[in-house]
């Protein structure tokens, strides 16, 4: 069973390709993916990696935790799963910030 790693404190030019790479000394990488801005398309400072193992998993965190690379020390942790925040972009549902009374 495949386990989600975390990889925070990217260098922005960090790719994924790299992180395939870096982490492919661990065990065999399923995945890896730096997140990117929406709007600019630019790295946001952190990935996911997909290893094909718990074992090689935890080889890549005992690896690459506290590792320096391009100049940054990078932070890998077992992903937690997503929290549903709910209401999307952090809004209360509203009615789109509409006032119920006329005050104009």
């Amino acid at each position: 069973m495949s386990t989600k790693l975390y990889v925070g404190n990217l260098a922005f030019q960090t790719t994924s390709q790299d992180l395939e790479q870096l982490f492919g000394q661990a065990g065999t990488v399923q995945s890896a993916s730096v997140v990117e801005d929406r709007d600019t398309g630019r790295s946001r400072g952190f990935a996911f990696v997909e290893m094909s193992s718990q074992d090689e998993a935890t080889s890549a965190i005992e690896q690459f935790n506290g590792k320096e690379i391009d100049g940054r020390f990078l932070k890998v942790n077992e992903a937690k799963p997503r929290e549903d925040r709910g209401g999307g972009r952090g809004f209360s549902n509203n009615g789109g910030g509409r006032r119920s009374e006329n005050r104009w």
